[in-house]
C-alpha cells in the first residue's frame, strides 16, 4: 500500500529557461551592441562585390586536425582557464534560494483512507518567519501500512528496546520522546504520515506566535484568542507541546525549535518566585492552572535532560503543589481553598510528572487524591462528576479515570473497563456543537493507556478527525479553529491547539501505564 508524505517542491514558480530567446549564429546584432562577442552577419551585395573586386576573399575554414596544429600554445591555455573559471563560478556563485518555494502535502496515507480529499499546495511566505522554511526536524516514520497497524501489533513494544541505566519503570515514562523510541511506539500504536505532519505544522505554528520577549500570549496576535491573558499558562502550554516531540534546550542546536525552546525557558523561570509559583498574570482563578501546566513543564524539563539546573526549579515547583493542597483532597481556584476535579487533574500529572523525573513527591498527598476521587465519582466509581454535589459529565469521567490510572488501578479493575468502554461510545466528531477538546485530550491518555480494542477504536477516530480539521493555510496555518469547541471561547486558538498537539504526540509523549507496570512484575 502506497504512502504519501509532505513533498517539498523547489524550483515551483521559477522562469523556464528552456523558452527564453536563444541567439543563433544568424541573428543579427544592433551596431550600438556592448557585446564584444557578437559580431554582424548582415552582408550586402555591394560589399561582396567590393571584397571579390580587390581580391580579398575570405581564408578558407581551418579543420579541426588544422586547427590543433596550427593554434598557438597560449590559445589553449586561455582557454583552460577560461573553462575553470566558469566551472568555480557555477559551483561557488550558484543562486543561495529559489524565487519561491512551494509546500504540497496531504494527510492521505493509503488510497482507501483520504484524509483531505485533495493535495494543498500553501507557498512558504519566507518573509514570514525564520521557521517557515526549516523542514521537520526528524524523520518522519516509515510506515509500511500505517492505517491498519494494530496496537496489539507489536504486543510489547518496550521490551524490545534497550533499557536507561536506571531501569525503574516510572522513570522510563518520559523516554519514547527520544527518536528511536519514537518510531518503534509509532509503528506500536497505529501513528501516521499524517499524524506527524499535524504535530509539525503546529509546532510551526507556535513558533511563529512565540512573543519578543520568549513568553506565549492566550490572547495573542492570531485569530480567535481567549478573552483572559495568561502569559504562564500560555508558555507552559506551548512548552509542553514542544517537549511532548522531545526538544529541549538541550536539543541540537542546528534542529529548528531548539532556541524557541531555549528562549521560552529562559523567559519562564524569570517568572518563578521563591515560593516555587509561576503565576503572574492573568484572572486570580487561573491561578493554580497556570501552577499545575508549568509544573508538569518543569519537570518534564529535568526529566528529559537530566540538567541539574533545572532540579531546584522543578522541585520547588511540586514544594508548592503540595502545600496548595485543600483538606479535601483536590485544588481549585486558590491555594489550600476547596476542589474540583478539572484543576485537580492538572495537578494529579504534575505530581506524576514529577516521580517520571525522580523528584520527591510525599506519598500522604497521593493519598489525599485517591480520597478527593472517592467523592466525585459515580456509577461505582466508573463515571466521575466537577465536585461532590454535581452529575457525572464525559470530560470529568475520562479526567478521573486518568487520575485513577495514574494513581494505581490495574488495567483489569472492572470500574475501569466499564469507565473506558463509556469512552469509546463517545468517539471525536467534528461537529459544532459536540466538540470537546478538553474530553478529548483527556480520553485520549486513557485509551492509549487501556490499549487493545479500546486504543484501537479510539485511535482510528482520533488520528483522522484531527488532522482533516487542521488549518492549512493562511495565516493560522497548523492551528486548529477554536469555534465550535464547547471550551474554545474560553480557552482560544492557543489553548485548543496545544490539546490537538498532545493528543497526536500521544504514540510516544508518555509510556503506557501497563507496558511499564509489565517491566515491574505484574499488572
Amino acid at each position: 500500500m502506497s504512502s504519501s508524505e509532505p513533498r517539498l517542491m523547489l524550483g515551483e514558480g521559477l522562469g523556464d529557461l528552456s523558452t527564453a530567446p536563444a541567439i543563433g549564429p544568424l541573428d543579427s546584432v544592433s551596431a550600438d551592441s556592448d557585446s564584444p562577442m557578437l559580431v554582424s552577419t548582415d552582408t550586402s551585395d555591394s560589399d561582396v562585390g567590393r571584397r571579390k573586386a580587390s581580391g580579398a576573399d575570405l581564408p578558407p575554414l581551418l579543420s579541426l586536425s588544422e586547427f590543433v596544429f596550427e593554434a598557438p600554445p597560449w590559445l589553449f591555455s586561455a582557454g583552460l582557464h577560461l573553462t575553470t573559471v566558469i566551472i568555480l563560478g557555477l559551483l561557488v556563485f550558484a543562486p543561495d534560494r529559489p524565487d519561491e518555494l512551494l509546500l504540497r502535502f496531504d494527510y492521505r496515507d493509503s488510497q482507501q483512507d483520504d484524509f483531505s480529499g485533495d493535495d494543498v499546495d500553501m507557498p512558504l511566505d519566507l518573509s514570514d518567519n525564520e521557521f517557515e522554511s526549516a523542514l521537520a526536524p526528524q524523520q518522519l516514520p516509515q510506515l509500511e501500512d500505517p492505517l491498519t497497524v494494530e496496537p496489539t501489533t507489536i504486543e510489547n513494544p518496550l521490551m524490545e528496546q534497550p533499557l536507561p541505566s536506571d531501569a525503574q519503570p516510572i522513570r522510563m515514562a518520559l523516554s519514547g520522546r527520544e527518536q528511536g523510541m519514537q518510531q518503534a511506539l509509532l509503528n506500536a500504536y497505529g501513528g501516521t504520515r499524517g499524524t506527524q505532519n499535524a504535530v509539525r505544522e503546529a509546532l510551526r505554528w507556535l513558533a511563529r506566535n512565540q512573543g519578543k520577549s520568549g513568553l506565549w500570549s492566550m490572547t495573542g496576535r492570531y485569530a480567535n484568542g481567549s478573552a483572559t491573558e495568561n502569559q504562564e499558562a500560555a508558555t507552559g502550554m506551548a512548552l509542553l507541546a514542544f517537549q511532548g516531540a522531545g526538544y529541549t534546550p538541550k536539543s541540537n542546536p542546528s534542529e529548528p525549535f531548539t532556541r524557541v525552546v531555549s528562549r521560552a525557558w529562559t523567559a519562564l523561570l524569570a517568572q518563578q518566585n521563591e515560593t516555587g509559583n509561576f503565576f503572574n498574570t492573568g484572572r486570580t482563578h487561573g491561578q493554580l492552572y497556570t501552577q499545575a501546566i508549568c509544573t508538569i513543564a518543569i519537570c518534564e524539563l529535568y526529566g528529559m535532560t537530566r540538567d541539574s539546573k533545572y532540579r531546584e526549579p522543578a522541585q520547588r515547583a511540586i514544594d508548592f503543589c503540595v502545600n496548595a493542597q485543600a483538606s479535601e483532597g483536590g485544588w481549585r481556584y486558590f491555594p489550600g481553598s476547596d476542589s474540583d476535579l478539572s484543576v485537580t487533574g492538572w495537578f494529579v500529572m504534575a505530581l506524576q510528572s514529577a516521580r517520571m523525573a525522580g523528584l520527591t513527591v510525599p506519598s500522604p498527598t497521593l493519598n489525599r487524591v485517591d480520597n478527593f476521587l472517592d467523592s466525585v465519582s459515580r456509577n461505582d466509581g466508573s463515571e466521575y462528576a466537577y465536585q461532590p454535589r454535581d452529575a457525572a459529565t464525559l470530560s470529568m469521567s475520562a479526567e478521573g479515570l486518568l487520575c485513577r490510572q495514574y494513581l494505581g488501578w490495574k488495567h483489569s479493575d472492572r470500574r475501569l473497563q466499564r469507565g473506558a468502554d463509556l469512552l469509546i461510545e463517545n468517539l471525536p466528531t467534528w461537529d459544532d456543537g459536540q466538540r470537546d477538546s478538553y474530553y478529548w485530550y483527556y480520553a485520549t491518555q486513557v485509551c492509549h493507556h487501556m490499549e487493545s480494542q479500546h486504543w484501537r477504536a479510539w485511535n482510528e477516530a482520533m488520528r483522522v478527525v484531527l488532522p482533516e480539521n487542521q488549518v492549512r493555510d493562511g495565516r493560522e496555518r497548523g492551528s486548529w479553529n477554536p469555534r465550535g469547541d464547547r471550551w474554545g471561547q474560553a480557552g482560544g486558538r492557543l489553548f485548543v491547539t496545544c490539546l490537538s498537539v498532545y493528543m497526536l504526540e500521544v504514540y510516544y509523549r508518555h509510556l503506557p501505564i501497563y507496558q511499564l507496570d509489565l517491566l515491574s512484575g505484574g499488572l
